[in-house]
């Protein structure tokens, strides 16, 4: 065999543990597959006394992370710290610019600063990888790059957070509420303790905007994607979503629209027969639509130590094999900067639900409101007479305009009768 290749590991949480576990259980196998060694020659992470369950007192520490990047004897860093800014940032630029190859598993990095980052990988001659920034242990990023590089990719969508999964399939099959089951998910370890970038869909944004890089040849764009989460999904709207035949899920969804790209995170309404309906848990799925492959799906696990650490390793193992390629499938100076596709031009089906006071006339009003933005009505569910009581009133539209539809709500608020704000949920074709 060749001359080892030689890692720096930064970070040894999670997926950094999980990283070192897999090199050491697997190193013979990695060796074979590489035609070289792979040797972990130093780490960095904040506390070198905690116990990790990992034997370290072979490799060197650095309690300095850019001095790691920076050592002369590290070829590779695996930047696993986390955080799209500060010393992450710092420790990825610093690697580059030492002529050092860089694996992160860092999704906010790249999706904030991935161009600029992949242009600096370029023109120093070094790879940038981030599969494991997506989907954990699902090759997702080798999928769109290689797997289906022959095909021109026109929709790309997915369940890309699992805790979001996995609250939305609970509520579905308990009957509960969000805040009640947010609390058990973060009893057993599927939610943070602050567990806003998951249920608020900031962290399926990270890698929406990564995957529609990677899909259509354009400029990472985070700002441009339309964020909303799920903590306003009711176990009222799931079980009428499920009488109407649909399911809620959090989806990350990108294509390509009138000259620019279309990129939105929210809760979906799906027809409960097609696959990615059928995802549940802490799974993730990503859908790929081709114009020669058709459609694919990829389902796995999206995160923990074993599933992101088998993606670090992927990555790590084609560096070893001396494979190079550009870190969004085409080289930088050649991705496009497409404008963003406001959300009010977004055009499809709608779910609406209002509480209103069981009167005469307010389905009229609420009617003669949609009418005026000629929304047309698809169904309605209204049961029961409760005179003078709040009841529920549920409508799906045709297809129409995200704008017309926006304005249609604000007048039905507005209404007297109408005693909350609607709680309106897209429904996607797919």
């Amino acid at each position: 065999m060749t001359q080892a290749l030689r890692i720096g590991v930064a970070g040894l949480g999670t997926v950094g543990a999980g990283t070192l576990a897999l090199l050491q259980a697997h190193g013979e196998l990695i060796a074979e597959r590489c035609g070289r060694p792979v040797l972990v020659s130093a780490v960095s992470a904040r506390d070198r006394r905690k116990d990790r369950g990992l034997d370290l007192s072979a490799v060197r520490w650095f309690e300095d992370a850019l001095a790691l990047a920076a050592d002369p004897e590290v070829d590779v860093v695996l930047e696993l710290i986390g955080g799209s800014d500060g010393v992450a940032k710092e420790l990825v630029e610093t690697a580059l610019a030492g002529g050092k190859h860089v694996i992160t598993a860092n999704k906010a990095l790249i999706a904030h600063h991935g161009t600029a980052l992949a242009r600096q990988a370029e023109a120093a001659g070094v790879a940038l990888a981030c599969e494991a920034a997506v989907a954990g242990g699902i090759p997702v990023i080798k999928a769109l790059r290689e797997g289906l590089a022959a095909n021109a990719i026109s929709r790309i969508y997915g369940i890309l957070n699992g805790t979001c999964n996995y609250v939305l399939s609970t509520m579905r099959d308990s009957g509960r509420e969000f805040g009640e089951v947010l609390a058990e998910a973060q009893k057993l370890g599927y939610a943070e303790a602050d567990p806003g970038f998951d249920v608020d869909g900031v962290d399926a944004a990270h890698k929406l905007a990564i995957l529609t890089a990677l899909a259509f040849g354009c400029e990472v764009n985070f700002e441009g994607v339309h964020v909303e989460g799920i903590r306003e999904v009711s176990a009222l709207d799931i079980a009428y979503a499920e009488e109407l035949g649909y399911r809620i899920k959090l989806l990350g969804l990108a294509r390509l629209i009138d000259g620019g790209v279309e990129q939105r995170v929210h809760p979906c309404m799906v027809r409960r027969d097609v696959p990615i309906a059928n995802v549940e848990g802490v799974f993730n799925a990503v859908v790929a639509e081709g114009d020669f492959v058709d459609s694919i799906l990829l389902e796995g696990r999206g995160a923990g130590a074993g599933p992101t650490a088998s993606a670090v390793v992927a990555d790590l193992i084609d560096i070893a094999r001396g494979i190079r390629l550009p870190t969004f499938a085409l080289p930088a100076a050649r991705l496009k900067a497409l404008p963003s596709l406001q959300m009010e031009r977004h055009t499809g089906c709608y779910y609406v639900r209002l509480m209103v006071l069981d009167k005469p006339g307010v389905i009229a009003d609420v009617a003669a409101t949609l009418r005026d933005e000629e929304i047309s009505m698809e169904a309605m569910i209204q049961r029961g007479r409760a005179p003078g009581e709040a009841v529920p009133v549920v409508l799906t539209t045709h297809e129409t305009e995200e704008a017309r539809m926006a304005r249609a709500l604000a007048r039905i608020v507005a209404l007297e009768a109408v005693l909350e704000p609607p709680r309106m949920i897209r429904i996607e074709a797919l």
